[in-house]
């Protein structure tokens, strides 16, 4: 069982950046690859970007590429998204998920077992 607990959203102008933390209870936390998903209003939660156990293989979303990124400190069981040159596109919630493997197979919500309460990030133009 993995707990997790987002933190770090906010309002921003567009082309600022944000930090989001998303901390882990549970001695499996270090084995689950973790991912960050989005929700819009009125639209379908969607992935953002993904990261195996151990940080060695990772994947974005084409809309955040070159924009975010994804980064875990296992020892403090805590998964990051350094958010730059944001959007008023990239509003939404953002949610992350922890898998029960450790590597990424998938992209898809289903795919994760474990969820955050999620955190607003509101990006003004």
């Amino acid at each position: 069982q993995v707990q997790l607990v987002e933190s770090g959203g906010g309002l921003m102008q567009a082309g600022g950046s944000l930090t989001l933390s998303c901390t882990g209870s549970g001695r499996t936390f270090s084995m689950s690859a973790m991912g960050w998903f989005r929700q819009a209003p009125g639209k379908e939660r969607e992935f953002v970007a993904a990261i195996s156990s151990l940080g060695g293989t990772i994947y974005y979303a084409d809309s955040v590429k070159g924009r975010f990124t994804i980064s875990r400190d296992n020892a403090k069981n805590t998964v990051f998204l350094q958010m730059n040159r944001l959007k008023p596109e990239d509003t939404a919630v953002y949610y992350c998920a922890a898998r029960r493997s450790s590597i990424i197979s998938t992209m898809e919500v289903d795919g994760y077992s474990y969820w955050g309460q999620g955190t607003q990030v509101t990006v003004s133009s």
